[in-house]
């Protein structure tokens, strides 16, 4: 597990906010020098704790206006060939194993609520899959976020040097 201090969760939060931001942007921001904050990616990076870089789209602004979570309850033995299966889709946007009386979550998105029903009927079609139940999502109050997890773990954690930034 990669060990993260308060200079790394800034750092991220940065990140969060632009994804865009260069080197030197995120140094003079953080009161650190460059080869600081390309030391702390690269390790991030490196130790699998920082997956990428990504755009965040806003699906309706694109024409893919329904989005939902489909619960799945499989047959014993198919998860792996389910969630390969799951995984050639294109409309599917995340799967996770959870516990309880469905195996799966799947979020989906499709441009219309006949699509949304042409990808249930072929996911349930899908060999182990026995059971599903759909839940639109009407809005979304709350976009994925992780800025403020960190903060509240990192509350007690030193900054990477004996002085901590001026805020």
């Amino acid at each position: 597990m990669l060990n993260i201090d308060r200079l790394d969760i800034d750092l991220l939060g940065a990140l969060s906010r632009n994804a865009r931001t260069g080197i030197a942007e995120l140094a003079a921001t953080l009161g650190v020098a460059r080869n600081t904050v390309q030391a702390r990616l690269t390790r991030m990076v490196d130790g699998n704790f920082l997956a990428g870089f990504r755009p965040e789209l806003d699906l309706a602004e694109v024409g893919i206006d329904v989005q939902a979570f489909m619960a799945l309850e499989l047959q014993q033995g198919r998860l792996n060939s389910v969630v390969d299966a799951l995984t050639s889709v294109p409309e599917v946007l995340e799967i996770h194993a959870t516990t309880g009386r469905e195996d799966l979550l799947v979020r989906v998105a499709t441009a219309t609520h006949a699509d949304l029903q042409d990808l249930i009927q072929r996911v349930v079609s899908i060999d182990g899959v026995s059971h599903s139940s759909t839940t639109l999502t009407l809005t979304t109050p709350l976009r994925y976020r992780i800025q403020p997890l960190l903060e509240h773990l990192g509350q007690e954690r030193g900054w990477g040097r004996s002085t901590p930034i001026a805020r």
